[in-house]
C-alpha cells in the first residue's frame, strides 16, 4: 500500500506544515487499517459463529474393548474433566476369570475425552450384567452413580465413587424373584432414584441417603397387562423426580397402540401422579429382516431438566402400526402440568423410520437431542436403509434449533458401516453429557444386525 503523504516532493520552507500534514495522513492511515482489522476480526468472529451453529464434532472413534461385543453404552461427564462411559462387554474378559457375558465395563477419560484409559468390569460376576446406567450428581457435579441388572435380570445394583470412579460402594435397589428390565438412573444429591418394571408393573425404588438402603413404590397399580418400560428420568432443582415410560400390550403387540407416560413425584417418590404424554401406533417389526426382539424398535420417551427446572421429553412414535416413527420434542414449564405443542425435530423425509431418544439439558434453556434414522441407503439398493446418529441443540428450551450434525460417519474395517452409514443400531438406547466446559459428548453402538457383530463410537463437540 503506498501512503499519500509520501508522494511527492515539500516545498522548501514549508517543512513546518509537512510535518502537520504527514500527522493527519498517518491518523487518517491508521483509521483505515484499524476499520480493516476490526472488519476483519468480525468476519472471523462471524465464520467461527457460523461453524458452531451447525454444530462441530470430533470424527467418530471406537472405544471400549476390541474383542466381542460392545453395546448399549451409557456416558456421563463430571466438573473435573472426567468423561464415563459404562456398557456390556459380550466376549471375553481378560485378566477377569470371574467375568461372565455380559459383564458390565467402565471406561474413563481424565481429559475431556481427549484420551482414555483401558476398560475395567465394574463389578465381577457368573451370571450376566445388563443395561447399564451411568450419571454424575449434578449438585457437586463429582460423585458418580451406576447402576445395572444381575443375578439373572433379578436385582439392579446401584454403585457410588467418591474418587473418579477409581473405587466403588455398591448396593442393592432391587431383589426380586422376577425379571427386571432396563433400569433408570437419576440422582440429585443424596437422592437416588432407579425405575424399572416387572412386566407391566412400572416401579420406581427411591433413596435419600446416597444409594445406601431403597424402598421400592410401585407408580402404575391399575395397569393393564402388558409390559412397561423405562426410557428416561430426571430430579429437577426443586427435588421433584420424573420417568417417563412406555406401556406395550402382552398380547397381539404388534397391532395395538403404545401409551407413553410422564410421571412426577413431589414428595421424594412416596406417592406419583402418571399423565399421558402421548401415544403411538405399534413398534416397526425387524425380527425376520434384523433378528431383533418385538418392540426394539417401538416408542421411546427420554426426559431432562434444565438449572431452572425446565421439563423437556424427547420421544419416537409412529401414527400408525407398523410403520416408520418420528422423533418429537415438547418441553414444559409446569412440572409436568402442561406441555407445548409436540414439534417434529428431524429434517429426514416423510416416511423415514426414527428411533432410540436421548436427550440432556443444562443452564437454563440448553437443551441437546440425538436420535437414530434411516435417511440414508445403500447406494442403488433402496429397500436396503442405512442409519446414522443425528444431533440437534437449542439455547432457547427448543423454541429453535440450530442445524442437524451428523455424528456417525464412515470408517474403515468393518463390514457393518458403509459410507452412507451402518447397518443396524446396535442396542436399544445411547447417550448423552455435558460436560463443565459446554461440551456435548456422545456414545452409540452400530452393529452388522441385532445379535452381531458390533461395537460402540465416541465424540465431543458442540
Amino acid at each position: 500500500m503506498t501512503h499519500s503523504w509520501n508522494q511527492g516532493r515539500v516545498p522548501k520552507g514549508s517543512l513546518k506544515g509537512h510535518s502537520v500534514d504527514s500527522q493527519t495522513s498517518r491518523k487518517n492511515s491508521l483509521s483505515r487499517t484499524v476499520r480493516r482489522t476490526a472488519l476483519l476480526i468480525l468476519l472471523a468472529l462471524a465464520g467461527v459463529q457460523a461453524a458452531l451453529a451447525v454444530g462441530e464434532f470430533t470424527p467418530q472413534q471406537r472405544v471400549g474393548y476390541r474383542s466381542g461385543d460392545q453395546w448399549e453404552p451409557s456416558i456421563a461427564a463430571d466438573g473435573r474433566g472426567h468423561v464415563y462411559v459404562l456398557y456390556p462387554q459380550y466376549g471375553m474378559v481378560a485378566d477377569c476369570q470371574t467375568c461372565t457375558a455380559p459383564s458390565v465395563a467402565l471406561l474413563i477419560s481424565d481429559d475431556g475425552g481427549t484420551s482414555w484409559h483401558g476398560s475395567k468390569p465394574m463389578l465381577p460376576f457368573q451370571t450376566g450384567q445388563f443395561d447399564p446406567q451411568i450419571v454424575v450428581d449434578p449438585v457437586d457435579r463429582q460423585t458418580v452413580y451406576a447402576s445395572w441388572l444381575q443375578n439373572n435380570k433379578r436385582d439392579i445394583i446401584v454403585a457410588r465413587s467418591l474418587d473418579f470412579g477409581r473405587t466403588w460402594s455398591f448396593s442393592w435397589a432391587e431383589r426380586g424373584r422376577e425379571d427386571t428390565d432396563k433400569p433408570v438412573l437419576t440422582v440429585r444429591g443424596a437422592d437416588v432414584y432407579v425405575g424399572f418394571n416387572h412386566d407391566e408393573r412400572f416401579l420406581v425404588s427411591a433413596s435419600h441417603d446416597a444409594g445406601q438402603t431403597f424402598s421400592v413404590v410401585n407408580v402404575n397399580p391399575n395397569a393393564d397387562p402388558g409390559s412397561s418400560l423405562a426410557g428416561g428420568a430426571t430430579v429437577d432443582p426443586s427435588g421433584d423426580v420424573f420417568f417417563g415410560w412406555t406401556a406395550y400390550a402382552r398380547n397381539q403387540g404388534q397391532a395395538r397402540p403404545v401409551s407413553i407416560y410422564v410421571s412426577r413425584s413431589t414428595d421424594g417418590g412416596r406417592t406419583w401422579n402418571s399423565s399421558l404424554l402421548a401415544q403411538s401406533g405399534a413398534p416397526p417389526d425387524c425380527r425376520e429382516a434384523q433378528g431383533c426382539g418385538e418392540g426394539f424398535l417401538g416408542a421411546q420417551i427420554s426426559l431432562a431438566s434444565d438449572a431452572e427446572a425446565a421439563l423437556y421429553a424427547l420421544w419416537n412414535a409412529g401414527t400408525e402400526n407398523g410403520a416408520g416413527e418420528r422423533i418429537y420434542f415438547a418441553s414444559s414449564t409446569t412440572g409436568g402440568a402442561t406441555w407445548s405443542p409436540r414439534s417434529d425435530v428431524s429434517g429426514a423425509a416423510a416416511g423415514v423410520e426414527h428411533a432410540f431418544p436421548a436427550i440432556v439439558a443444562g443452564v437454563s434453556g440448553d437443551v441437546r437431542i440425538a436420535w437414530m434414522d434411516t435417511r440414508a441407503h445403500e447406494p442403488g439398493r433402496p429397500n436396503r436403509p442405512l442409519w446414522n446418529t443425528f444431533y440437534r441443540a437449542s439455547t432457547n428450551g427448543g423454541a429453535s434449533w440450530g442445524a442437524e450434525s451428523q455424528l456417525s460417519g464412515p470408517i474403515g474395517g468393518y463390514d457393518y458401516i458403509l459410507p452412507g452409514g451402518f447397518r443396524f443400531p446396535f442396542g436399544d438406547y445411547f447417550g448423552l453429557a455435558i460436560d463443565s466446559d459446554g461440551t456435548t459428548h456422545a456414545v452409540w453402538g452400530e452393529g452388522r444386525n441385532y445379535k452381531s457383530p458390533g461395537s460402540i463410537w465416541y465424540t465431543r463437540g458442540r
